[in-house]
């Protein structure tokens, strides 16, 4: 298997297990592999994916050291996301793109936002006024991009911080928000307070006006 690829592993009701031998799938089993190939082929599409298919008859020991003991039974590179039941693709979608976002660094100049978020547009007016391009990811309408926002995100600031947008990266290196984007074009910004404190809230803030 090519490494940069997310492993996804189908194991099907079909098989042998001594005499008794099942040579016709589940229709559960046959619905969850054809979600999983039109995932790849739709919101998928571009992922770097391997799918195998195995008989859970024939090796029914190997799903289940990790929990899986219900076919079908699928799992991303070696953990089980579903068993038992035809397959949610939403589910699919967020554990490859976990992985694959584990596995490959970001490249180029992103912006992870959403069209009712003032400080993404502010965010957008700071890179066309620096004459920097760059691909917006809106995360409201496209859950990938929020599953790579999260799965890219929280490793660096921590589990317990909340996630706000804008997200940035430029040039592959992660920026932050809006305020600290300002920092780098060099524009002026007034931090917001009311905002809260999250892990793009400005550092050294006063309260009570001290």
């Amino acid at each position: 298997m090519d490494s940069d690829k997310v492993m996804v592993t189908l194991f099907r009701w079909a098989g042998a297990w001594g005499p008794f031998k099942v040579s016709i799938p589940c229709g559960e089993c046959s619905l969850s592999k054809d979600v999983i190939q039109d995932t790849l082929a739709t919101e998928l599409a571009g992922v770097p994916v391997e799918l195998e298919i195995r008989e859970w008859l024939s090796e029914w020991w190997r799903p289940l050291v990790k929990g899986g003991w219900h076919a079908p039974i699928i799992m991303v590179e070696g953990r089980v996301i579903a068993q038992g039941h035809a397959l949610n693709r939403g589910v699919l979608v967020q554990a490859v793109i976990e992985a694959h976002a584990l596995r490959t660094a970001v490249s180029g100049n992103h912006l992870f936002g959403k069209q009712s978020c003032p400080h993404c547009q502010r965010a957008k007016g700071y890179l066309q006024q620096a004459g920097i391009d760059y691909r917006y990811h809106d995360v409201v309408k496209d859950p990938g991009a929020l599953y790579e926002m999260l799965a890219r995100v929280k490793p660096i600031i921590g589990p317990k911080t909340p996630v706000t947008v804008p997200q940035i990266w430029l040039d592959g290196r992660y920026i932050g928000g809006a305020d600290q984007l300002s920092t780098i074009v060099h524009q002026p910004v007034t931090p917001n307070y009311d905002r809260g404190q999250c892990s793009l809230s400005p550092e050294g803030r006063q309260e009570n006006g001290q």
